[in-house]
Parts: structure tokens; sequence; C-alpha cells
């Protein structure tokens, strides 16, 4: 007689034995592949307070350069030419040249200053933290709003009087003099804003860094067969 043969253990049993099993004492279970990507590239930035605080330096440093733009603004613009003149003994004041672009001249001097000031600024931000982020953008907007609004009544403050009729009376009748420096195209306040805005995002964009794909950062996770997951 033989002795009868012991069967195999079901399916189900060979299952459970090839499952995982926990670590032995002294071994430390492998990390998820995505648990250690997250751990590395998870922290994609310095935090929010810190975030909020360089955009509160921006926002104060972009304001101040707004008085270089007024001041290159009075210096640049053009003068318009009044003259003043005695009519049923009252005062009145035009135009010395009628047909001239002196105004014309004067909001392009302060659109084009503007557009130089957006994209160095843009340029000093990036270079400064190369990187984007909601705080940044926000602060270069507001800052450059903040530094069109100085420069403008800087200019103003320093250009001709704003009293025409008084300046007039004081040079004398028929006598050329300056009227007062006058922004009258106002969307050029937004010029700034806009400049730096657009610049800021095309260097982030172009030379920003870059964020790793997550499965270029080791092999596939295998299920508990040894077979590659999908």
């Amino acid at each position: 007689m033989t002795a009868p043969l012991t069967p195999p253990p079901p399916p189900h049993e060979q299952s459970a034995q090839n499952a995982w099993q926990p670590p032995a004492a002294g071994h430390a279970a492998p990390a998820p592949q995505d648990a250690a990507w997250h751990g590395t590239y998870g922290q994609d930035g310095p935090g929010m307070k810190t975030e909020v605080r360089e955009a509160a330096v921006v926002t104060v440093a972009v304001a101040l350069g707004g008085v270089l733009l007024g001041l290159l603004w009075w210096w640049l613009a053009p003068h318009v030419p009044l003259v003043g003149d005695i009519v049923d003994k009252s005062w009145v004041v035009y135009l010395a040249d009628s047909e001239g672009e002196q105004a014309i001249g004067v909001d392009g001097t302060f659109t084009l200053l503007a557009l130089a000031f957006g994209v160095v600024s843009a340029l000093a931000v990036f270079l400064w933290r190369r990187r984007g982020g909601v705080p940044l953008v926000v602060a270069l907007g507001v800052g450059g709003l903040l530094a069109s609004l100085l420069a403008w009544r800087i200019g103003v403050w320093l250009g001709p009087q704003q009293d025409v009729i008084a300046h007039a009376r004081q040079v004398g009748k028929g006598v050329t003099f300056s009227a007062p420096l006058k922004l009258g195209a106002k969307g050029a306040l937004l010029t700034w804003s806009l400049v730096a805005l657009i610049v800021h995002v095309g260097l982030t964009a172009l030379f920003g860094p870059r964020d790793p794909e997550p499965y270029q950062q080791g092999p596939l996770p295998k299920d508990p067969y040894g077979a590659p997951l999908p």
C-alpha cells in the first residue's frame, strides 16, 4: 500500500501566501513611489507668507519708481505754448500754435516712459525671483498703477502753474508761456501695469522652472505578483 498524497492547497490559500507580508523586525517598508515623488517635489514655492512679504516689497519698490518716471516726464515732455490777450477788459488764453501736436507729445512721452519702466520692473522682479506666482503678478500690477499715479501728480506739480489766467497776467499780453503739464489720455496710467504683467508672464513661461514629470523619478510600481502596474 502507498501513503495517500497530500492534496495541494486551494488557490485562494496560494494567493494568500503570495500576498504582501509585513516586513520583519528591523526592516523598514519601502515608501510608495508617489509618496517619494510628492516628498521631493511637493513644495513648489517658499510658502504663502514669504510670497506675500515679497509681493509687498515689490509693490513698494515699483511704486517708488514713479518718482523717477514723474521727473523724466516733466523734463522730456514738450511744452504747449499759450498766449494771453485782453478781450472786452477780460483776459483770455488761447493756443499760440493751433495746429501744433505738443499736447499729443505730452501723452506719448508719458506712455513711452511707462512702457520702458514696465519692462525694466518686470525684468528686475524676474531676475530677483526666477518664478511666477499670483502674489508677484498682483504686486507688479498694483505697483505699476500706483507708480503711474504718483508720476502723473509729480509731473503736474513740477510743471507750470495750473491757473493759466494768472500766468497770462504775470507774463503780460501777447507773451507766450507754457501750459500746465496735463495728461489727456488717462489710459496711459495703465501702461506700466499691463506691460509689466505681460513681460513677467512671458519671461516666466520661457525661462522659469519646469515641473518634473512624475513618471521619470524611478521605475514603475509593481503589483504583489511582480507585474508592472499600468
